[in-house]
């Protein structure tokens, strides 16, 4: 875009105005256009391998398990999306033969996804391009890095991903 100004900036200046200075506008705003960018740039870079990072996620994922395979329930759960976004996004990347379902032998009716030695692969390549380009954020110091993802470990806890004394424990990195 390139704008002489910064949209969010005057956003924020009409906004205060009209009601009143609002920092926590000004912020959320400003995280939804990163959000925005930083897709962008991560799909865009996944996009030579097939994948989206919704997808990608997915594999790395499975790549963490033992087994190479977990139950769809298990993959929403950990990815914090709905089931209906799992189930296409497993059915997308077993279209692509990075993924096959099977049987769950721990649960007769349930439905595993397993990546196979082809997504294996693809997961290895697509992380080299996303490390080569710091995931979008090679414009922060590692410290900052940090920083960033200490404040938005706060908010997660404040809408109960998980509890605090989880993040507390973790904050040794």
């Amino acid at each position: 875009m390139n704008l002489p100004f910064d949209p969010i900036e005057r956003a924020h200046e009409n906004w205060t105005r009209r009601w009143g200075a609002s920092p926590a506008m000004a912020a959320v705003t400003s995280i939804m256009r990163a959000q925005q960018l930083l897709i962008g740039e991560l799909d865009a870079t996944l996009k030579p391998f097939g994948l989206t990072f919704a997808r990608y996620e997915a594999l790395v994922l499975l790549t963490f398990s033992g087994s190479g395979s977990l139950p769809l329930g298990k993959i929403g759960e950990r990815l914090m999306v709905h089931p209906t976004s799992v189930t296409n996004t497993i059915d997308r990347l077993e279209g692509q033969g990075f993924v096959r379902r099977r049987p769950n032998p721990s649960d007769g009716r349930g439905v595993l996804a397993e990546i196979t030695d082809s997504g294996r692969r693809v997961t290895e390549e697509a992380t080299q391009a996303l490390l080569s380009m710091d995931f979008g954020l090679s414009c922060y110091s590692d410290e900052e890095l940090w920083h960033v993802h200490e404040m938005f470990t706060k908010l997660r806890v404040h809408f109960g991903d998980f509890p605090a004394r989880v993040a507390e424990v973790a904050e040794g990195h």
